[in-house]
């Protein structure tokens, strides 16, 4: 199967249960990082809503923190209210962790209360600049 083209068609494939967001989220993210003129386009389109409130928060923070790290137009759809969590999520479950997580947290996340490392999206292919 090809990798998503946009982040509206990650959370497709994961409401249609085609892939899960394991495969297609770091397939996008490959495909982000090695087509610079196409970035915009790739987080513009709005993902459906999953009535997952922990993916929908997800999915906010990614758009955002994309368009932040890479200096483009933080799309509309990530500011609706469906996009942030009432409360703090910690993908790493060691108590130890959460300190730091809290510390690390780009602004896209943590204005979410989604705490994780200073660099989540982080792949083989992202460029280093």
């Amino acid at each position: 199967m090809n990798r998503p083209s946009t982040l509206a068609e990650v959370v497709r494939r994961l409401k249609a249960e085609t892939q899960p967001l394991e495969i297609s989220l770091p397939g996008f993210l490959d495909t982000f990082y090695t087509r610079p003129a196409d970035r915009q386009t790739m987080i513009d389109p709005a993902p459906e809503l999953t009535g997952d409130a922990i993916v929908d928060a997800s999915m906010g923070a990614i758009g955002e923190h994309l368009a932040r790290r890479w200096g483009l137009r933080i799309p509309v759809w990530t500011e609706v209210p469906e996009r942030f969590l009432k409360r703090p999520h910690f993908p790493a479950e060691l108590e130890n962790l959460k300190p730091l997580l809290i510390a690390q947290s780009p602004l896209a996340f943590r204005r979410r209360m989604i705490f994780v490392e200073h660099e989540p999206l982080r792949r083989a292919r992202m460029p280093l600049d």
